[in-house]
């Protein structure tokens, strides 16, 4: 019921977001599929997001700049998203990083969880 609740949700709510990879009618649960639109809001706000909850723990004074490039991955309880981010040193110099960030979306709350976040290779 979940896994049709977020592709359904996915349709109607998420469509730019979708749009930016592939539509579900392509199998695309479980695939990593790129983000075409890299400037999409939601896709920027997760980058920022990751920033700050890097910088929170790592208290390294990263800040955010903006997403790059991306991937999503439509999984049975939401969608893993990898992303380059750039980001602004303490020096002011810029830098580029990559994380993860697993989020799942319900009729009453939004869940994200970092699952990684280093330097870009």
């Amino acid at each position: 019921m979940m896994r049709m609740s977020l592709l359904v949700f996915l349709l109607i709510a998420g469509a730019s977001v979708l749009d930016a990879a592939a539509t579900p009618s392509e199998g695309i649960v479980g695939k990593w599929l790129p983000i075409k639109n890299i400037t999409d809001t939601h896709v920027q706000d997760l980058g920022r997001w990751a920033v700050v909850k890097h910088t929170w723990v790592s208290n390294d004074g990263l800040r955010f700049s903006k997403v790059v490039s991306g991937e999503m991955q439509i999984i049975e309880y939401g969608i893993n998203y990898q992303l380059k981010v750039q980001t602004l040193l303490l020096n002011g110099k810029d830098a580029m990083n990559t994380t993860k960030v697993f989020e799942q979306d319900s009729t009453t709350s939004t869940t994200r969880k970092l699952l990684s976040f280093g330097p870009a290779n």
